[in-house]
Order: C-alpha cells, then sequence, then structure tokens
C-alpha cells in the first residue's frame, strides 16, 4: 500500500523527472569529461573546436538561456493549471500535473542547465589555475543538449496549446475513465442488493486519517476474515470522504456468542487494505471521470460563461462512458470464502447513480436551454442501445421523464419544446420497448 501512494504521488509530481534528469545529466557530463579524443581520431571533427575561453562562454551562455527558458516554461505551466481551473474544472489539474510531456520537457532544460553550470567546474580550469586543456566531447554534448532543448520547446508550445482545448480534455478524462472501467472496477462477486447493515455487536474499526478513500484492496480483507473466521464491510465506497474516527470497517462474528475477532489483526489488514488521501483520484474511482465531465458541463452552463455548445460536447464523451457501464456488472462486491460463506462486502455504486451523475446536475443547470435537453436525450437513447436487462433501461427511462418535466417547466416557448417533448417520446419508447 505504501509503494502505491508513493508510486501514484510521484506520477503527479512535477519535481521528481527533473531531480532524476539532474542526477543523470551530472554523471554524463563527469563520464564524458574523462573521454579523451585523440588529434587523430576520426571523431576529431565533430567535437568542440573552439579554445577553452570559447567553452566557457559557450557554458555561460547556454546556463544563463536555460534559467530563462525554464521560468517560461513554469509560467506557461501556471497559465495552463490556471486556465484548466477557472474555466473548466478545478478537479482537472490532476491530470495537467500527470502530463507526462510537460514533465519530460522540463526535465530535459533543467538536466541542460546543470550539465552545462557544472561543466564550468571543469573546462579551462585546473588545480585552480587558467589551462588550455578541457574536455572538448564534453562540451560537445552541451552543445547536443541546447539544440534537443530547442526542438522540446517548439515541441512543448505545440502540447501545450492542444492540451489546453477543451476536446483534448475532455477526450482526455474519457479516456483515462474508461481505463478504470475497463481494469479496475471489480467484477467478481457484485449483486444488485444493497449493502446489509453490520448486526449490533459488529466492532467499528475507525479510519486512521481524514482524507477521500482512494483505493481497496479486498483481497487483503478476505485473506484475515478467513483466517479469523469473521465477516468484514467496508463502511464507505471509494472515493467518499472519511472523518478520522469514524466507522471505516466492521467486523464480526456469524453469533453474538461467539468471542470477538481480534482487532489488532483487523486494524492491521485495514492500514494495509484501504488508502485514504488527501485528494480523490480516479485509480478505482469511475465516478471521479464521470464527475470531472458533468462539471465541464455545468461551468459551461453557467451565468458567467454560457457555452452550452461545451455542455453538449461533455455529453456526448458522457455517453461513451455511461454505455460502457451500462452492460457491466455494478453495484456491492461480496467476496466469499471456499465453502461459499460470505467474508467481505464493498460498498459500490449502482448504474443509477452513474446516470444521475452523469445527467442530473447538467438537467438541473441546462433545463431551459433546448439544445442541452435535446442532447440528454440522444445520449439517454444511445445508452439503451448498449443495455443488458430491463433494470438498466428502467433507469433511463426514469432519467428521460425527468428531462422532459424539467424541459416543460423551464422551456416557455412551444416552438422549442416541441422537438424535446417529440424525442423524450422516441426515447421512451425505445428504451423501455
Amino acid at each position: 500500500m505504501r509503494r502505491e501512494a508513493v508510486g501514484e504521488y510521484l506520477r503527479g509530481a512535477l519535481w521528481a523527472l527533473p531531480t532524476v534528469a539532474v542526477v543523470l545529466a551530472l554523471i554524463a557530463g563527469s563520464v564524458l569529461a574523462q573521454v579523451d579524443i585523440e588529434p587523430d581520431s576520426p571523431f576529431k571533427p565533430l567535437v568542440f573546436q573552439g579554445t577553452a575561453d570559447d567553452a566557457r562562454t559557450l557554458l555561460i551562455g547556454i546556463a544563463s538561456t536555460m534559467v530563462t527558458v525554464i521560468a517560461l516554461v513554469l509560467g506557461l505551466t501556471v497559465v495552463a493549471l490556471q486556465l484548466a481551473s477557472t474555466q473548466f474544472s478545478p478537479r482537472l489539474l490532476r491530470n495537467f500535473l500527470r502530463d507526462r510531456v510537460n514533465q519530460v520537457v522540463l526535465s530535459v532544460f533543467v538536466a541542460t542547465f546543470t550539465y552545462s553550470t557544472a561543466g564550468l567546474y571543469t573546462v579551462g580550469v585546473s588545480g585552480g589555475e587558467r589551462t588550455s586543456d578541457f574536455p572538448r566531447l564534453a562540451v560537445t554534448g552541451a552543445l547536443v543538449l541546447l539544440f534537443a532543448s530547442l526542438v522540446m520547446l517548439v515541441f512543448f508550445v505545440h502540447h501545450l496549446v492542444h492540451s489546453i482545448q477543451v476536446d483534448e480534455i475532455m477526450a482526455t478524462v474519457e479516456r483515462n475513465t474508461l481505463h478504470v472501467i475497463r481494469h479496475d472496477l471489480p467484477t467478481l462477486g457484485i449483486t444488485t442488493d444493497p449493502q446489509p447493515d453490520p448486526p449490533v455487536w459488529a466492532i467499528a474499526l475507525p479510519a486512521h486519517r481524514s482524507g477521500y478513500l482512494q483505493t481497496v484492496h479486498a483481497e487483503v480483507l478476505l485473506a484475515t476474515a478467513v483466517a479469523s473466521d469473521a465477516t468484514v464491510a467496508l463502511a464507505s465506497m471509494v472515493g467518499d470522504h472519511v472523518v478520522a474516527g469514524s466507522p471505516l470497517v466492521w467486523i464480526w462474528r456469524s453469533s453474538p456468542e461467539q468471542a470477538p475477532p481480534n482487532r489488532s489483526d483487523f486494524e492491521h489488514a485495514a492500514r494495509e487494505a484501504v488508502r485514504i488521501g488527501f485528494e480523490r483520484t480516479m485509480e478505482q474511482d469511475a465516478a471521479f471521470g464521470v464527475r470531472q465531465l458533468a462539471d465541464i458541463a455545468s461551468k459551461a452552463l453557467s451565468p458567467a460563461i454560457n457555452d452550452p455548445y461545451t455542455a453538449v460536447q461533455a455529453l456526448q464523451h458522457l455517453s461513451v462512458l455511461l454505455a460502457e457501464l451500462s452492460h457491466r456488472p455494478l453495484g456491492t462486491q461480496v467476496l466469499r470464502d471456499p465453502a461459499g460463506v460470505p467474508r467481505v462486502t464493498l460498498p459500490g455504486r449502482d448504474f443509477a447513480y452513474f446516470v444521475d451523475l452523469a445527467c442530473g446536475q447538467i438537467r438541473r443547470y441546462g433545463r431551459s436551454e433546448p439544445r442541452v435537453m435535446l442532447a440528454l436525450l440522444r445520449i439517454l437513447g444511445s445508452t439503451g442501445r448498449f443495455c443488458a436487462d430491463d433494470q438498466t433501461r428502467a433507469v433511463l427511462a426514469e432519467q428521460v421523464r425527468l428531462v422532459l418535466s424539467d424541459a416543460e417547466a423551464a422551456i416557455v416557448q412551444p416552438a422549442d419544446l416541441a422537438p424535446v417533448r417529440a424525442d423524450a417520446e422516441r426515447v421512451l419508447r425505445e428504451v423501455s420497448g
């Protein structure tokens, strides 16, 4: 769990790769400084041909230039973060911080600065006195890094311009959320029945800190529950906020006459299996990706921005996620021991929750805009084609009725309301049969 938390943190840390680049630059400079190119070597024309003073001047110029470039890159990154936060959603900042291109570009610039600055200690100086001998190959390496930095600067500007486009932002969220849905959502032991309440003799294990429940490894809890002949139930879902001291895990045995399970064993297992952090992540939380797209649409519908088409685009991306969720098992997860006895219960979000999360807020904010309501009806209709059972279709049918009800209450012009009503009736027939 600790390694997983560190890995998740480092993937979003803007300093991690540049720190590695600094170390590699120092090692590369030290190695190249030991390489002496002979006068008759075929590589002689490729290395730096100037004097020691020329080399020092070159390294000083490269170092000073890279300081300016690094400041420019950091400034542009901050502007992109501010734009994403104010224009779209503050929950999108993680995507920019985790952008590998930004981290690599900054690493190249920092490595070039470090390499050039460290070279000033050896170029033209030996034993504290000036000398005409210097590692020409190492100075050539600084030139190579300078040209690489120039290419990376142009590429960074290109990438930054594309990364702050709303289409690219929403496509990235959709892609990341689809990966979570397909690879991280549990599929074993899923039931649509609500999680039963723990018995009165159950023991509550409190959360050791406040924050968001980021990941759960049920196999750790299952192993401890089987070994202790006990039942475990998680009190919160992944993505929920928990308060330190509130119940996080319930443990009990099948009968109050039995001795209670060892509390310390389960406290250790809970710390190993459940990770709580200060922010919400998308590692096992598909609802977080749906929330990000819904936030973009809601902010686009605010009077300060008034951009219904962006809301329609967000709904189009949400339709992809709902179509993927509609034919997957969703709900509470119950894990059993080899004898078939339920041992671990993990609460989960059902299809109705995802549909309301994707459509409810947008429906309420865009109820007076016919285009938004028509887009809502379209994604509900397209999702219905992927539904595998009547229960999911009933969820969609109820949402269609809510869309029609809100549209009738908010759209004043009959000519604007007519296509919404016609589409709602058509979609309702399709999803309800």
